[in-house]
């Protein structure tokens, strides 16, 4: 293991190269979930942060911030809900629905647009770069909107065997991100997938059908869920 830095909160362990992660129960109660810090972000590393519940988050300008937050907030596919108004605008059928086409654009979109409450971007070229390796691994994917030709919306995450994480959406016209999830957890439920990683609560998403549990719940699921 690492060294352990002391913060007001507890401490936190700092990770070299090869050090593990320590056990999700050490991570701080507050902030939620902050359990490591490191200066890479390796894809070796971030799959073996997603297999144990952990995932990479942090501001442009700071070190790697590894966070395994309780709740979780996940969605197991048969329980997606979709408004009316959602649903009749997906049955119009006016926007082509894309997998893996333009995965770049989708995250430089998704550190591109503005969001509320938000200065800057987390996703900055660090993450842009080891997810778009993880694409060309096969285990980063995109989910695209297209409306003229033209994208308007998507979201993009990892697949590990039965377990989809979800990184980050984004949209230029309304409800393009919302018509893009549905049609993704479709997709995802088709190929299999169990249960969909949503990490934080938000209304947004629990308006999907999408619920908290507990930190050891999640994990339990994620060794269930993945073989590999």
């Amino acid at each position: 293991m690492g060294q352990w830095i002391k913060t007001d909160f507890g401490s936190i362990a700092f990770l070299d190269h090869h050090d593990p992660f320590p056990n999700t129960d050490q991570a701080l109660i507050e902030p939620n979930g902050l359990i490591a810090i490191s200066n890479t972000l390796k894809t070796e590393r971030i799959i073996e942060a997603y297999k144990q519940g952990i995932f990479p988050w942090f501001n442009q300008h700071e070190p790697i911030l590894w966070w395994s937050p309780d709740p979780r907030l996940v969605l197991f596919p048969d329980d997606l809900k979709i408004s009316s108004s959602l649903s009749k605008k997906i049955k119009k059928n006016n926007y082509q629905f894309e997998v893996d086409k333009n995965f770049l654009s989708v995250i430089k979109s998704c550190s591109e647009v503005k969001r509320k409450d938000q200065d800057g971007t987390w996703i900055d070229e660090r993450i842009i770069n080891a997810y778009s390796e993880l694409h060309q691994m096969k285990i980063a994917h995109s989910f695209e909107i297209y409306f003229n030709g033209n994208l308007v919306g998507g979201l993009y995450g990892i697949i590990l065997d039965d377990v989809f994480f979800g990184e980050s959406m984004f949209h230029y016209e309304t409800d393009a991100s919302k018509i893009a999830f549905v049609l993704a957890v479709q997709y995802l439920k088709k190929m299999g997938v169990k249960m969909i990683d949503c990490q934080m609560k938000t209304k947004h998403l629990l308006s999907f059908g999408a619920k908290e549990i507990t930190r050891n719940q999640f994990i339990q699921l994620l060794n269930n869920y993945i073989k590999t």
